[in-house]
């Protein structure tokens, strides 16, 4: 919550493209007046980021309304079971990692995945000064990661180890809670390492903030390649709306090749959505004086200017992260399930129960 409030605010911060931020409101305003177009409310995984630019794309540049969609786009206020909100008919559609899509159905959640908008490389990070050169040194480390004091962020750098040639008991890796805050965990020095790194996100940050990171990469060292954000719904609502889901995953085909042929543009149509979403500032006496404050305060310039270049790095290392193909091959949830009853998060007679057919299907997305 607490990076989605400061992300609003960068933005409301950032010069909008008038032109542009019209444009953007307009056509979501169509989409959601119309009630020739199918509506689709996509729940989005966290707060509106670059992951979630072919999205923006395809609703600024009227892909969406072309395919005859009004597409919405759903923060969550906190954490939530996407799946319950699905059932409850508060969304048709929602964004996962296919760890997360495994776990549920073998959990006996009806999930069923069916297109992959994001791959980026994903993997752990530590910081300069922590005399870890290789994954073997990870031994023993405290490690900070969502879930904390699961067992998912100690099966990661285990795998990793072995697979280094390291030997290390399981229980004695520290295990720190510092949510999705990964560089403040490392910052701050309450752990080693931190695990379910986006490179495209946490890297980034961490070198624009000049502390000198270090990532080893999960396929790179025994780990399913996981970190790729997929579409899912529930089976009931993915056969009651496939002719739907089939143009929603084309428009957002579209909007990826746009993005690759004019990643510049497709930068400032994401800012500029950005900016039209913000909520306005706040009124009153006091409002005006912080904000003046802040336009006067050197160390608040210093502080847009980073953060504004966090920004900019983040977006350009986003924008090759999205793949032309949104299929996924059976073998890949073959591995990776195979790799979750190994560490021990997933039970076998559970896994035996759900092969990859129920809960992902390549259907519409070829």
């Amino acid at each position: 919550e607490r990076e989605r409030e400061r992300e609003r605010e960068r933005a409301a911060k950032r010069p909008p493209d008038p032109g542009m931020r019209r444009c953007c409101l307009l056509l979501a305003a169509a989409a959601t007046t119309s009630a020739e177009l199918t509506q689709i409310r996509l729940g989005l995984e966290w707060f509106l980021n670059p992951d979630h630019l072919p999205f923006v794309v395809a609703l600024c540049k009227g892909y969406f309304a072309e395919a005859e969609l009004a597409v919405s786009l759903v923060e969550p206020a906190d954490h939530w079971e996407a799946e319950q909100e699905i059932m409850a008919g508060r969304l048709d559609v929602a964004v996962t990692e296919t760890l997360h899509l495994a776990q549920d159905a073998a959990a006996g959640k009806p999930v069923l995945g069916f297109s992959r908008f994001l791959h980026t490389d994903g993997g752990v990070m530590f910081l300069a000064g922590s005399n870890i050169t290789r994954p073997s040194d990870m031994c023993g480390r405290t490690i900070s990661y969502p879930g904390s004091p699961g067992p998912g962020g100690p099966a990661i750098v285990q795998t990793m180890v072995e697979a280094d040639g390291g030997a290390c008991d399981l229980a004695s890796y520290g295990k720190h809670n510092g949510g999705f805050y990964h560089t403040q965990a490392l910052s701050e020095k309450k752990a080693d390492l931190a695990t379910l790194i986006f490179y495209n996100f946490e890297v980034i940050e961490a070198e624009n903030l000049g502390l000198r990171p270090g990532f080893f990469s999960l396929k790179e060292w025994g780990v399913p390649d996981f970190c790729q954000l997929v579409l899912f719904t529930t089976p009931e609502r993915f056969h009651a709306m496939q002719p739907a889901l089939r143009k929603f995953v084309l428009a957002v085909r579209r909007a990826t090749g746009f993005i690759h042929r004019e990643p510049t543009r497709a930068a400032e149509i994401f800012k500029a959505h950005v900016v039209a979403s913000a909520p306005p500032p706040t009124k009153g006496a006091s409002s005006w004086i912080r904000r003046l404050f802040d336009s006067l305060n050197p160390v608040a310039a210093r502080k847009r200017r980073r953060e504004a270049k966090v920004e900019a790095a983040t977006i350009t290392a986003t924008l090759p992260a999205f793949p032309n193909d949104n299929s996924i091959a059976e073998s890949y949830f073959v591995g990776l399930m195979a790799w979750l009853v190994k560490t021990g998060q997933v039970d076998q007679q559970k896994a035996d129960q759900v092969p990859p057919s129920t809960y992902w299907t390549n259907s519409i997305s070829l």
